[in-house]
């Protein structure tokens, strides 16, 4: 199998629009939490969440190609320039039939949906936009950024729920590995701070309704009451060891494992002893070729619900062991909350500069632990310690599992 680097990264977060503005906040445990300013909250028990500010389109691209996007594609468009300027890759001299994109949004625009419903009860059909399909669907994330940016290769969209950033990574490092790509852009992205997004995760008791900021999303923590809505994107470079190493490109790291499996169990809750995620886990590890005790250190999915926090430690535990003790465990939506389709690809972004600085960073508002819940979850403040491998996971509703192995690149 071919190896597989990231040579290019760029975030739109909560807490800072590219990537070392995002990073210097994760350090230093910043919040993005606040009132939602999208709509009016009267009617809605939950008033908090966790918005991308001061994002201005046209900075990041054309106004008119903008004005054909929803949010959630403008975020990733901006994402993908970042990474795909941070990689110096320049498709004059690239096959473009060689670089593909692999990004991917658990949802789509939920509100240009709203909004067209809305003008279809009160004006009737003949008034829906005729861009409703192109501006609503998921895959208009990756169709977008192939435009903008040339790339005539593979074109994906993963949607797997919360799980679907790091599907499209490790479906775009696969794509790499046995051949049909050179280079991919590759991540996750998000916008549906709405009404009806809002309501519909309400409904099913998944988010959070406090209303402290300091207090609302707390993974792993015994007072832990749902997750706070965020939104934003993450998009990575992956290219081919041999590939970069002809252009002279900087390597960020290495990507040496990929696990996805399936709970079979139930369509919103994991698999109460952890089985499907803990086997993902196991994939990932296998294919990389190293030890369990190799790994030390784990970016939970963490979302600061009462059965994914608990299910997903004994996924830790079931496959660990007594070394699941050794091991460090943190949650960024503890500063971010739950990009959805957004979470595993800035998750991984965190990882890759958790490897190149040997910082573990805090779990963000974790205080009281649980019983049953009695790992090492970086509490306080963060911890310098350098590490070889990251070991994140994300999980998505329907019981997907996803798993991806990350190693500070060597040589």
């Amino acid at each position: 199998m071919r190896r597989v680097v990231v040579t290019g990264m760029g975030a739109v977060t909560p807490i800072g629009t590219g990537v070392e503005k995002y990073w210097e906040n994760v350090k230093k445990k910043t919040l993005g939490f606040g009132e939602i300013t999208r709509f009016d909250t009267s009617d809605f028990k939950v008033k908090l969440a966790a918005e991308v500010k001061d994002f201005v389109a046209k900075e990041h691209m054309d106004f008119k190609a903008a004005r054909r996007m929803e949010l959630f594609c403008q975020y990733a468009v901006a994402a993908a320039k970042e990474a795909f300027a941070q990689a110096g890759l320049d498709m004059e001299k690239e096959d473009p039939f060689r670089v593909g994109c692999s990004i991917g949004s658990g949802i789509g625009s939920l509100q240009a949906t709203e909004a067209a419903c809305k003008k279809m009860e009160e004006k009737g059909p003949s008034r829906v936009n005729p861009l409703l399909v192109p501006l609503m669907i998921s895959n208009m994330a990756a169709g977008n950024v192939s435009i903008q940016l040339g790339l005539k290769g593979k074109s994906l969209n993963v949607v797997t729920a919360c799980a679907t950033g790091t599907h499209s990574i490790g479906e775009a490092y696969r794509s790499i590995q046995c051949g049909d790509a050179d280079v991919m852009l590759a991540g996750g992205t998000e916008a549906c701070i709405c009404p009806i997004g809002v309501a519909g995760f309400s409904a099913l008791t998944a988010l959070s309704d406090s209303q402290d900021p300091e207090r609302c999303s707390l993974p792993f923590d015994k007072d832990r009451s749902g997750f706070v809505m965020g939104e934003g994107a993450g998009v990575v470079v992956l290219e081919e060891l041999e590939h970069v190493q002809k252009r002279g490109a900087v390597i960020l790291a290495e990507v040496t494992g990929y696990g996805a499996t399936s709970d079979a169990y139930h369509i919103t809750s994991p698999a109460e002893d952890g089985s499907g995620a803990a086997k993902a886990m196991e994939l990932a590890i296998a294919e990389a070729g190293i030890e369990k005790e190799d790994v030390t250190y784990i970016n939970a999915h963490g979302t600061a619900t009462h059965h994914n926090d608990l299910f997903e430690t004994r996924a830790i535990k079931l496959l660990f062991g007594d070394h699941a003790y050794n091991m460090k465990i943190n949650s960024t939506k503890s500063m971010i909350g739950h990009l959805l389709g957004a979470a595993g690809a800035v998750e991984f972004i965190t990882c890759v500069k958790e490897l190149q600085e040997g910082f573990i960073h805090a779990t963000a508002g974790y205080t009281t632990p649980d019983e049953e819940m009695d790992l090492n979850y970086v509490a306080g403040e963060g911890v310098e310690e350098p590490i070889s491998y990251a070991l994140s996971n994300s999980l998505g509703f329907g019981g997907h599992n996803a798993s991806i192995l990350i190693k500070k690149y060597n040589g």
